[in-house]
């Protein structure tokens, strides 16, 4: 996987490329031979619940937690044996702000710079483009402390772009944003894709996010279960999506099974099932079983349907509700008795 640190990222070159990682905590197991690859210049999004294994493989691919040879390679780098060529060519932004709130826009920046050895007239350069870019001239004296969460982040981001990296890792972006900041956030990582020819890889545990990737890697208990665009991914679940609520799940599953020849399954409580014609199920299965169904959901193929297919059970990432809604609002009937 060795290749000259020095030569450019090639259309044919992945940006990041993973055979066979794995990594533990002792007895617990972090990320189960792990293998992708993302190619250069696209948004990609690892979405996954809560210990899924996101934040170990940001750890390994921001280069703070160590990996074996020959298992991640960035931007034709090995990251085992060439860590400083692989900090010279990325860009990190943290879940947990690493801003100095006491220092201004422009200090912060600066102080940045200054690590990398951006110096001169090109520091002034790229301070003047980044400023421009993410609309903070008018904020560039300002102390960090008294901006708003998303101008934060966006002064995290300029912080990020100072040494030109072609590749940006963000951890959960999204994580204290309102919506407004959130589209605003998009916004700018568009610009940088489009304009700069950056990478973005980013973790988040909010499915609504992660639909904006282009691509996006599911992951879960440290394994990857799905990797492809949204789109596609849905597209897997092959039909819309009945939920049944109802006070016997495991028996009215095999009930549905038995009698129409098709495949339900109990999820968290409740009896699922999908099916192309899924609107046209609902009298039917109201009739045939009465009293025993208490409510009814309907909903659009979702991501939160992908992974509970892949998975068998519910995506559990602490969001709000909110983010978990496909763009087609779930409809839901009471069922009677």
């Amino acid at each position: 996987m060795s290749s000259d640190s020095n030569s450019p990222n090639t259309p044919c070159q992945p940006a990041i490329r993973v055979v066979g990682l794995s990594h533990r905590y002792g007895e617990r197991v972090a990320l189960a031979n792990l293998s992708i690859e993302i190619e250069p210049g696209t948004i990609f999004a690892f979405l996954g619940p809560n210990g899924g294994g996101k934040t170990t493989l940001f750890r390994i691919l921001s280069t703070l937690l160590p990996c074996p040879p020959q298992t991640v390679e960035i931007l034709g780098c090995d990251l085992a044996t060439e860590v400083a060529a692989v900090r010279s060519r990325i860009g990190v932004v943290f879940q947990a702000p690493s801003l100095d709130k006491k220092l201004t826009v422009i200090e912060n920046i600066r102080h940045q710079a200054a690590l990398y050895g951006v110096r001169g007239r090109t520091r002034k350069q790229r301070e003047q483009q980044l400023l421009d870019r993410f609309g903070l001239v008018d904020r560039m004296h300002e102390r960090t402390e008294s901006l708003s969460g998303g101008l934060r982040r966006r002064v995290e981001l300029a912080k990020g772009m100072i040494h030109q990296p072609r590749l940006l890792l963000l951890d959960e972006p999204s994580t204290g944003l309102d919506p407004g900041a959130r589209s605003d956030l998009w916004q700018h990582l568009k610009t940088l894709q489009g304009e700069f020819s950056v990478t973005v890889v980013m973790t988040t545990h909010l499915l609504e996010e992660a639909e904006k990737a282009d691509r996006i890697a599911i992951l879960d208990q440290g394994k990857l279960v799905a990797s492809d665009p949204p789109d596609a991914l849905r597209a897997t679940v092959g039909g819309d999506s009945l939920t049944l609520t109802t006070r016997n799940p495991a028996a009215l599953a095999a009930a549905i099974t038995d009698r129409f020849q098709i495949a339900a399954h109990v999820v968290d409580g409740s009896v699922r099932l999908e099916q192309a014609d899924a609107g046209a199920w609902i009298a039917r299965l109201m009739e045939a079983f009465p009293g025993q169904i208490d409510a009814l959901t309907l909903a659009k193929p979702s991501l939160e349907d992908v992974f509970i297919n892949k998975t068998g059970h519910r995506f559990r990432g602490g969001e709000d509700r909110a983010d978990v809604r496909s763009a087609t609002r779930p409809r839901r009937w009471r069922g009677r008795g």
